[in-house]
């Protein structure tokens, strides 16, 4: 079920917001936390709604959206969308547009809708601020999602933010590697275990995760690791074999080669946003091999 609410107040917001759980058989007991999701337009608006409606069927929420709508305004208006039921996952969400001088005091106007005694998550879709911790409505979460991959300039957005990082960080570039990191760690975990001398990480310039699975490395081993552009592929080094896991741009299925030991071929599809928003939500405390892989980025060579 969808509603409109044209030039509202938070008061009328949350009347029909119980109204609508009370018609819809709704109950609040099972949410286990509050999503603030900051888009900056009605692009981006529905990719995350429907991410985050996936994201609430294994962690059931409320979604609070907040959308700046015209900020010159000269009267400040609240136009909100409720959504509850099927659309919006195992969960509700709460559209806010925002009008005029709104537009710029977001969490004045989110925090009435935040639910009691949960903790708050809050999620940049596109653009972030420079120290998510210290932005208005950052301040009001215990954990904050970034995602570097649809920035204007991935790499810089990445290494943006290590000076800006707080406890409670972490950005979808860094999950969309986690089953890269487990297969690599898998596959050095085994015999002759020698360490690993230098490492390179290739594919796409314009991918962060890279940058950051890079900056990983280089914070695990001790020698060199060099990031460069071309195909999908991840090589380490070391004195009696090299291990190297690829696989095509756009494919499912990766290559796990060793020297003189056989090839084995692994599922390895890239993860969309909402399974990485989905594994973010897991955690709520801080991630300190994030916070260590974003510093190996300074040591990383790039050619």
């Amino acid at each position: 079920m969808i509603v409109d609410l044209s030039d509202t107040t938070t008061n009328e917001i949350s009347r029909q917001i119980t109204l609508l759980r009370e018609e819809g058989g709704a109950l609040t007991l099972g949410r286990v936390l509050t999503l603030v999701v900051v888009v900056d337009d009605d692009e981006t608006l529905e990719v995350a709604v429907d991410a985050a409606a996936f994201a609430s069927r294994e962690h059931p929420c409320r979604v609070i959206v907040t959308v700046p709508c015209d900020p010159s305004a000269e009267e400040p208006r609240l136009d909100a969308q409720l959504r509850v039921g099927r659309d919006a996952g195992a969960g509700e969400v709460v559209v806010l547009r925002l009008h005029g001088e709104l537009a710029d005091h977001a969490d004045s106007v989110v925090v009435p809708f935040l639910l009691p005694d949960t903790p708050v998550v809050v999620w940049w879709p596109v653009n972030a601020p420079d120290t998510p911790a210290e932005d208005p409505v950052g301040k009001l979460a215990v954990r904050r999602i970034t995602d570097a991959t649809l920035a204007e300039d991935p790499l810089a957005a990445i290494k943006s933010r290590l000076p800006g990082y707080s406890s409670g960080d972490t950005d979808i570039a860094w999950s969309r590697i986690t089953y890269w990191r487990a297969l690599l760690a898998s596959a050095i975990d085994e015999p002759p275990y020698e360490p690993i001398e230098s490492a390179v990480v290739s594919g796409l310039a314009t991918e962060p995760a890279l940058d950051v699975l890079a900056g990983w490395l280089a914070s695990r081993i001790d020698g060199p690791v060099t990031r460069t552009v071309g195909t999908l592929k991840v090589e380490l080094h070391r004195a009696s074999e090299t291990v190297t896991l690829s696989r095509p741009q756009d494919g499912v299925t990766a290559t796990l080669s060793r020297t003189s030991r056989p090839v084995a071929l692994l599922p390895l599809a890239r993860r969309d946003v909402k399974e990485c928003l989905a594994e973010e939500l897991r955690r709520l405390d801080a991630d300190d091999i994030y916070h260590e892989a974003l510093a190996g980025i300074d040591r990383v060579t790039y050619r």
